[in-house]
C-alpha cells in the first residue's frame, strides 16, 4: 500500500508552485501578534494596510439597502456591470481628464489583487518574461508564479527617486519582456511618480512592445499638495498601458472588494475572457455602493479624500518617532511609512525581521519586514498608518522605549 501522507503536511496534496508565491513573512507576523496578545499584549497593529475607518455614510446607506433588495441575489454576471464601468469612466474623466470606453477599455474586479493576480495569465504564456519592482507589493511575483512567468527584478533605490532605472534595462531583457509592472504612488516604499516617468517609460513600451502595468490603488492618498496623476493621462497611453483602480484604500472600502482596470483593449479584454471562467462578478450591492462611492468623490462640494486623513497622522506619527530619535523621512503619498531601522542604543544589528518580531514581543506594536517586499526591502520596515493619531503616538512612546533599552 501507498504511503499516504496526512493532511496538513505540506506533502501529498500541496503543489511546488505554492512555494514560489513569495514571502511567507505576512503570516509569520501575524503568528507573531497572536501569541504577543495571547500573553496578554495590547498590540498596536501597524502592519497590513487595511483603512480602520468606514466608508461615509451615504455609501454604507447605498450598500445596505442594495442588500435588501430581493433581485440583487443572483449571479451579478446575469446583470450588467456597466452602471459601475459607466460611473469609473466618468471618476476617470474626473479625476484625470482620461476618457475610457467603459464597454471595451475597462473590466470590473473583486478588489485590484484580484486583476493583479490574474493579469499575468491572461496575457502572457508560461516562459514569458516580465519586469517587476524590487520591493514590490507581493502579488506581483506571486502572479508570475501562477502564470509560470519569469521575472526580473528592477531595483528600486534612493539614489533613483525609487525610481526603476530604465537606461539599466539592457536591450536583450526588453525585447524579451511582455510585461513591465510599476506602482506610483508605491507600496511600500511611499514613491510618487510624474508624468515625465511616464512618458519616458511609454517610449521604452512602445520602442520594444512591452506593456506597461501601473498599479495606482493610492490615487486619492497624495500629500503636501501632490496629486498623482495616471499614466493613461499621456498621449498615446492606451496603446500600451493598463492602470490598475481599487475602492479600497482611497474609499475605505478594503472588505467590499471591489475595483477595476482601464486602458488597452487587448490586454482588458484578455482579462476581462478570463475573468468570465473564474466567477461571476462583484456583488450587485457591492457595485451599487461603489458607484455611490465614485459619485460622492465627483458631486460632494465638501467631499474630503482619504489623503487628508492619512497625511494629518503621517504629520504626528513622523514629528513623535524624530523625538525619540528615529529619523524617518516624511512619505509624499500612500498610508505607510517606509523607514530604515533605528540605530539601538545598545549597538544591536538585527535584520528587518528580528526587529519586526522583537518590536511587537517587546513593545507590541506590529510593523511589517522590508523583506517582506523583495531583496532590496532587506534593513527596512514599512509602518501602515491605519491607527487614530492618539494611538500612533503611543506607538511611537513604546518604539522609543524599545529603542533606548
Amino acid at each position: 500500500m501507498p504511503d499516504v501522507k496526512g493532511v496538513g503536511d505540506g506533502g501529498r496534496w500541496r503543489s511546488k508552485r505554492l512555494g514560489e508565491l513569495g514571502s511567507s513573512i505576512f503570516s509569520e507576523v501575524s503568528q507573531w501578534k497572536r501569541e504577543a496578545m495571547a500573553n496578554g499584549m495590547d498590540v498596536i497593529d501597524l502592519g497590513i494596510g487595511s483603512p480602520d475607518k468606514p466608508p461615509s455614510e451615504a455609501v454604507r446607506n447605498t450598500l445596505a439597502k442594495a442588500a435588501l433588495r430581493l433581485d440583487n441575489y443572483m449571479y451579478p454576471a446575469i446583470k450588467s456591470d456597466m452602471p459601475f464601468k459607466e460611473t469609473a469612466a466618468r471618476w476617470m474623466d474626473h479625476r484625470f481628464g482620461v476618457k475610457c470606453e467603459p464597454a471595451a477599455e475597462m473590466v470590473t474586479l473583486l478588489g485590484s489583487q484580484d486583476g493583479l493576480a490574474h493579469l499575468a495569465m491572461a496575457i502572457c504564456d508560461p516562459g514569458d518574461i516580465a519586469l517587476l519592482p524590487d520591493p514590490g507589493y507581493p502579488i506581483y511575483t506571486a502572479s508570475l508564479a501562477l502564470a509560470g512567468v519569469q521575472p526580473v527584478m528592477m531595483p528600486l533605490r534612493a539614489e533613483n527617486g525609487y525610481l526603476p532605472d530604465l537606461d539599466a534595462i539592457s536591450d536583450e531583457v526588453w525585447r524579451s519582456a511582455k510585461l513591465l509592472l510599476v506602482n506610483y504612488p508605491n507600496n511600500p516604499l511611499s514613491a510618487i511618480a510624474d508624468l515625465d516617468f511616464f512618458r519616458r517609460l511609454l517610449k521604452k513600451a512602445e520602442m520594444y512592445d512591452v506593456l506597461i502595468v501601473q498599479d495606482l490603488a493610492y490615487s486619492e492618498m497624495g500629500f503636501d499638495g501632490v496629486v498623482p496623476p495616471s499614466i493613461l493621462q499621456v498621449e498615446g497611453a492606451f496603446r500600451y498601458a493598463v492602470e490598475f483602480h481599487s475602492l479600497s484604500k482611497s474609499f475605505n472600502m478594503a472588505g467590499c472588494r471591489i475595483g477595476f482596470l482601464a486602458g488597452n483593449r487587448d490586454a482588458v479584454g484578455a482579462l476581462r475572457e478570463l475573468k468570465a471562467n473564474i466567477d461571476y462578478g462583484a456583488f450587485y450591492p457591492v457595485q451599487e455602493a461603489g458607484i455611490a462611492a465614485l459619485r460622492e468623490a465627483m458631486e460632494n462640494t465638501g467631499y474630503e479624500r482619504a489623503g487628508s486623513l492619512y497625511e494629518r497622522r503621517r504629520n504626528r506619527f513622523v514629528e513623535a518617532l524624530q523625538r525619540i530619535g528615529w529619523e524617518v523621512e516624511l512619505p509624499k503619498a500612500t498610508m505607510f511609512l517606509w523607514a530604515k531601522l533605528p540605530e539601538m542604543k545598545w549597538g544591536g544589528n538585527w535584520d528587518s525581521r528580528t526587529f519586526s518580531q522583537e518590536l511587537l514581543r517587546k513593545a507590541g506594536v506590529v510593523v511589517i519586514p522590508g523583506e517582506a517586499f523583495g531583496q532590496e526591502g532587506k534593513g527596512f520596515v514599512r509602518i501602515a498608518l491605519v491607527e487614530d493619531e492618539e494611538r500612533l503616538l503611543e506607538a511611537a512612546e513604546r518604539i522609543g522605549a524599545f529603542i533606548a533599552e
